[in-house]
């Protein structure tokens, strides 16, 4: 089974920064599209960032682009994702999605998401 495990969500005050991981088992890591996702209280889930398993191509929502930085490490099937200047509007649940075929709205497979805090 694949398994997709998040970590390093935390609380944080705006301004501040924190990095996510994630964590791929049982799938081919280096084959997959790649992407991280959020959902805010009371809101649709959003795409966030993205990155493919080939060149390691990065894709970016509006509202990350020039905060967020989205990475990969394929000898430790992991993604990352490195927010700064973070604000209070980033607050939320964010998933992990991966699998071998890219889709916007989320791939196959699901972490079970890490919580983001930001507020004075």
């Amino acid at each position: 089974q694949v398994q997709m495990v998040e970590s390093g969500g935390g609380s944080v005050q705006p301004g501040g920064s924190l990095r996510l991981s994630c964590v791929v088992t049982g799938g081919t890591f280096r084959r997959y599209w790649m992407g991280w996702f959020r959902q805010a209280p009371g809101q649709e889930r959003e795409f966030v960032a993205g990155i493919a398993w080939d060149d390691g191509r990065t894709y970016y929502a509006d509202s990350a682009k020039g905060r967020f930085s989205i990475s990969r490490d394929n000898a430790r099937a992991m993604v990352s994702l490195q927010m700064n200047s973070l604000q209070s509007e980033d607050t939320g649940v964010y998933y992990c999605s991966g699998g071998p075929y890219y889709n916007r709205r989320g791939m196959d497979y699901w972490g079970k998401g890490t919580a983001v805090t930001v507020s004075s």
